[in-house]
């Protein structure tokens, strides 16, 4: 971690580690802790999502968020108890803001660094290139089959599955980088 640390300071201004406000397990906010993998104050240049091909990511973060590397200090969000190995991927406020009731069930469990959801839509940058409004498409279509994943994960999740997924996300990051 302290090699990609230094890599990414070497390669572009700004911090290491990119802090991003999320919604935990009943509703509290953590931040968030990744590497940053795009240029400084990404946000005030474009929408809140990425697509594949985005400007906005520099060339070492195309290789960090390719390789699932990015997520690596989520490790520490782990440590904290803000988040376990396997659950549902923790969102924004705004996007919490906009569940309805059903939907808020994902907030009683702890969010996860890998997960059903997780690996479903790990080509999410990809399906984001193809569209016109990225942020409508994420909000519109995106969210609502992301939270029917996590949702789907809760309902049927037992110790077995948790290890399925552990051991399916080193093969779908492998998977990818093959593409």
């Amino acid at each position: 971690m302290l090699c990609i640390a230094a890599l990414v300071r070497m390669t572009s201004p700004g911090p290491a580690i990119f802090r991003q406000k999320r919604v935990g397990e009943r509703g509290r906010e953590f931040n968030i802790l990744k590497f940053r993998t795009m240029v400084q104050n990404a946000e005030q240049l474009g929408g809140t999502n990425t697509f594949a091909g985005d400007p906005r990511i520099t060339p070492l973060g195309r290789i960090l968020r390719k390789a699932k590397l990015d997520e690596l200090p989520q490790l520490i969000n782990v440590l904290r108890g803000e988040m376990s190995f396997v659950g549902p991927r923790p969102m924004p406020p705004a996007d919490v803001a906009l569940y309805d009731e059903r939907q808020r069930q994902v907030l009683l469990a702890r969010p996860g660094v890998t997960g059903l959801t997780q690996l479903r839509f790990a080509h999410e940058e990809e399906l984001l290139a193809q569209v016109e409004d990225p942020d409508r498409y994420s909000e519109e279509v995106l969210l609502p089959a992301k939270l029917e994943s996590d949702l789907e994960y809760l309902r049927t999740r037992s110790l077995w599955s948790d290890i399925k997924l552990l051991l399916l996300t080193p093969l779908s990051v492998l998977r990818r980088r093959a593409y």
